[in-house]
């Protein structure tokens, strides 16, 4: 297949490009490079270095035809989208239906839209939380998220727009960078290595911080794989329905550092600690019986493992 992935000089998007390319498909990118890296690029694909609202971008779809619409690019910081919800609606919402129009005018077979499981669903009171629960977004971004499928379901229900959605957890893992809510394990080792304190940002009635559904970066790959040839007109969570505590974590990479024989100072071994941010919040955990079901889809990856990966690349030159 030629698959066309937005995003893909970025964290996620880069390492789905590289699963695309072994898998033997034929990889287009377009990133504007403003938080993705030239550096994550494949030399296997071709590069455009482009915004998604541009008419540039519609221009490439238009040009190369792609099989499929892998859309990973977006405005991803929950936090900056509460301090400029318009920056937020404009790429994540006018930038995707640049491409859906391009999209349709080309002929893609299909789309893989890249929601967030980890935002959209608000404070469920389901816990963990399944695609049977409807989601309530308390953010900008999660808006802007569950505005988008059904935006996937307008195209679908118009044109015959064939989509798969992938609501993801908190994912990390090899390239990631300490930018946004979901970056917080690079944030931690990149601090742990700076000799710097972290922040633990917390509810009042919880120091121990908030919770979160941690997914490593290589079962999201598959994850993408997966939704190539099934899932469709139909959205799944990728998590991995385990909830872990920000201060669990911090512990388990601070641990992890000084198993790798790192020298870690003790005084940063406690966080200090803040009030969480507008928009945080207090748990997020996904089920994910819907995608082994449907997707034969199931993360192998456990988080100290995970963790161990990840510090290797970030102490080996990441």
């Amino acid at each position: 297949m030629k698959i066309l992935v937005t995003g893909g000089a970025g964290f996620i998007g880069s390492n789905v490009v590289d699963g695309y390319i072994q898998a033997g498909h034929e990889v287009l990118i377009l990133d504007n490079l403003y938080t993705g890296k030239r550096v994550n690029v494949n030399p296997q694909a071709r590069f455009y270095e482009l915004d998604i609202r541009s008419l540039e971008a519609a221009q490439v779809i238009l040009a190369e035809r792609p099989d499929i619409l892998n859309h990973h690019a977006a405005q991803m910081s929950v936090p900056a989208s509460v301090s400029d919800p318009g920056f937020d609606a404009d790429v994540n919402i006018r930038g995707f239906l640049n491409l859906l129009e391009a999209a349709v005018k080309s002929d893609v077979k299909k789309v893989i839209f890249i929601s967030s499981g980890g935002a959209i669903y608000g404070e469920a009171v389901e816990y963990p939380t399944s695609e049977a629960y409807s989601p309530k977004p308390l953010s900008p971004y999660s808006i802007t998220k569950y505005s988008s499928e059904h935006y996937l379901a307008y195209y679908r229900h118009q044109y015959g727009l064939d989509y798969t959605t992938l609501r993801y957890a908190n994912v990390y893992g090899p390239r990631q960078i300490p930018h946004g809510e979901a970056g917080v394990v690079a944030i931690f080792m990149n601090n742990l290595i700076e000799g710097t304190q972290s922040i633990l940002n917390h509810f009042p009635d919880d120091e121990k911080g908030m919770v979160r559904d941690y997914c490593f970066v290589g079962d999201v790959v598959n994850a993408n794989l997966a939704a190539l040839n099934r899932g469709s007109g139909d959205f799944f969570n990728i998590g991995t329905g385990k909830g872990t505590k920000t201060g669990d974590l911090y512990e388990k990479i601070f641990n992890a550092m000084k198993a790798q024989g790192r020298s870690v100072s003790e005084e940063i071994s406690e966080m200090k600690k803040q009030l969480a941010r507008p928009g945080d919040l207090k748990k997020s955990c996904l089920t994910i019986q819907k995608a082994a079901d449907t997707l034969g889809w199931k993360p192998k990856v456990e988080l100290n493992s995970g963790i161990r990966e990840t510090l290797r690349w970030r102490l080996h030159g990441g």
